[in-house]
């Protein structure tokens, strides 16, 4: 179990779920650790048997490349986004579409969950940010302000606000409940790819740029630039259940541990035969999934394959 930052992380074994026919674009774990998700270009979302690898079921329906894929908090839904401008919600348990959500007008690069399961968010080249009831599958609300494409998407743990990234380098954190104060974090120089919201109240943004900024939501002030990546583009960023830890996937085949007590790297994790994108933590942060573009998903495991049982 990974409850405390420290020298001592390291992959004993990487275990790839494939084939997949097209480059893998993002991936996310069930809550309960039992299925693993991934999107590709070919327009397929993959459902995995996370202990051993197995194949459980395609899920087919967009006519373009799925950018995005996320499990609801319960696991009884999942969400995509895809560049045919259309969101999807499928159900778990049989795989059926059961909302197609339409209103962006163009390629649909992010979609999220709120923690409560109410709400859905999405994002894409229109330069706005959709709010969707996930019982009615009904537009809710538009959010506008970004001045470029919007790319990446997180709501805060206790739902009460959402956080945007854009091709226009900002980092948008919009109040949705009561009086909230809609917020703009700007000091990338690249855009915002990527967004993860810790439950210690920190939020994490990588960006095009080469650096994770880590922004503490109750000062609203960024408390750590974390560049490792050379300038390479930053794919994806990931708390670890306890927020002690976040992961960061980046070109070049670069996956780093950074502890968030003082900003260290304390890790760069080997597997990947090219760029890593999509990365996330399972729910007792064990293990970390990653995905690249080499048309498989490495799955780095902090101790033995055993753990995977050990999650179920």
């Amino acid at each position: 179990m990974l409850r405390h930052p420290s020298e001592d992380f390291c992959v004993a074994g990487v275990r790839y779920y494939s084939p997949h026919k097209a480059e893998v674009n993002c991936c996310a774990f069930s809550p309960d650790c039992h299925i693993i998700l991934t999107c590709t270009d070919d327009g397929t979302l993959y459902l995995w048997k996370a202990s051993s690898g197995k194949l459980l079921a395609k899920a087919r329906g967009h006519t373009g490349p799925v950018k995005c894929c996320v499990f609801s908090k319960d696991g009884d839904l999942f969400a995509s986004a895809s560049h045919d401008c259309s969101v999807r919600m499928w159900r778990t348990s049989t795989h059926e579409c059961v909302h197609v959500l339409t209103g962006h007008r163009r390629s649909v690069e992010t979609v999220s969950f709120s923690w409560d399961g109410r709400m859905l968010a999405s994002g894409g080249w229109d330069n706005t940010v959709l709010l969707w009831d996930t019982q009615t599958g009904q537009k809710e609300r538009t959010l506008l302000g970004h001045r470029a494409a919007v790319q990446s998407s997180a709501f805060s743990t206790d739902s009460q606000c959402l956080a945007t990234g854009s091709w226009d380098h900002s980092v948008r954190v919009w109040g949705l409940h009561g009086d909230e104060e809609d917020l703009t974090l700007e000091g990338h120089q690249g855009n915002v790819a990527c967004l993860c919201f810790s439950t210690a109240g920190l939020l994490a943004s990588g960006s095009w740029d080469g650096t994770v900024r880590v922004w503490s939501m109750k000062s609203r002030v960024c408390v750590f630039v974390l560049d490792g990546s050379g300038r390479v583009w930053v794919r994806c960023v990931a708390f670890s259940t306890d927020g002690l830890v976040l992961a960061s996937t980046a070109e070049g085949d670069m996956v780093k541990i950074w502890n968030m007590v003082d900003g260290r790297c304390i890790k760069n994790l080997q597997g990947h035969k090219d760029s890593a994108y999509g990365c996330v933590f399972s729910p007792s942060g064990a293990l970390l999934t990653s995905g690249s573009d080499q048309l498989d998903l490495g799955e780095e495991v902090k101790a033995q394959d055993e753990h995977l049982e050990d999650e179920e």
